[in-house]
């Protein structure tokens, strides 16, 4: 009977995990080139295992070890990288990314250490002397790895192929990075992406659209709908609880009266 507090409470906190993620989500949902997080569940382990040739136990006897943990776990997170829909801003230094791809920011921390991070976010804009930074003024990238400084007096135009054109010709280029396999890339921050060990960078597919920039990928009607039954689970989750604690009760305090 008690274990079945534990499966309840689990599933408690599985599902406060679930609306961390959501709540989390629902708060980027503005933010330009934000990825949806999502969360898994598993369930609980097999109690069974066999100890081969084990003579301890007797011939061709098995042997029951292990922990029983009823319940459910909390499994892996998880990144939708799927696109989202664009806006026009008119802008010449808003970019959005049309295929798979990451715009490379040189990002500096508190303590002052310098390391390339990754993002869909393309609402840069240019310093007083024509340093191309994100909103938070950190230098954006060209293909020669090094930050974009262009006159920022003269006329700019920006193809689909990141390159930017001043009076007629090129003055950089900007870098545009794909990865194999995005399970090796991490969420940094609100929409920045760092590679762990095993990531592995490939040439980019994605095309740069100058006056567009790319919205978060998150449906704000089907996260407030993931919400209501997240808050209706664990709610039922509650009723168990408050049921197993009835039972006890009666249990241990009328029971022994009999």
């Amino acid at each position: 009977m008690v274990k079945g507090l534990y499966t309840a409470y689990t599933g408690m906190i599985n599902q406060e995990h679930r609306m961390d993620v959501i709540t989390n989500n629902l708060a980027n949902a503005n933010t330009n080139g934000y990825k949806k997080e999502g969360a898994t569940s598993q369930s609980f382990d097999d109690v069974l295992a066999y100890k081969i040739k084990d003579v301890t136990e007797g011939y061709h006897l098995a042997k029951r070890i292990g922990i029983n943990n009823p319940g459910v776990k909390i499994g892996e997170g998880y990144t939708d990288f799927s696109q989202g829909p664009l806006k026009t801003t008119g802008n010449t230094f808003d970019m959005a990314l049309t295929d798979k791809g990451f715009f490379a920011i040189s990002y500096t921390n508190k303590a002052g250490e310098t390391s390339v991070k990754y993002t869909r976010d393309g609402n840069f804009t240019l310093t007083a002397d024509g340093h191309l930074v994100t909103q938070d003024g950190d230098a954006v990238l060209g293909t020669d790895k090094k930050p974009i400084q262009i006159d920022n007096h003269a006329d700019t135009v920006i193809d689909t192929s990141g390159n930017i054109v001043q009076n007629g010709r090129i003055v950089a280029t900007i870098q545009v990075t794909d990865f194999e396999d995005y399970n090796y890339l991490e969420h940094y921050g609100e929409n920045y992406f760092q590679p762990v060990e095993g990531a592995v960078e490939t040439e980019a597919p994605a095309q740069i659209y100058a006056g567009y920039l790319e919205s978060s990928n998150i449906s704000v009607v089907t996260e407030m709908v993931n919400m209501i039954s997240i808050q209706r689970a664990y709610e039922s989750n509650q009723k168990v609880i408050t049921t197993y604690d009835g039972t006890l009760e009666i249990a241990a305090n009328q029971l022994g009266k009999v």
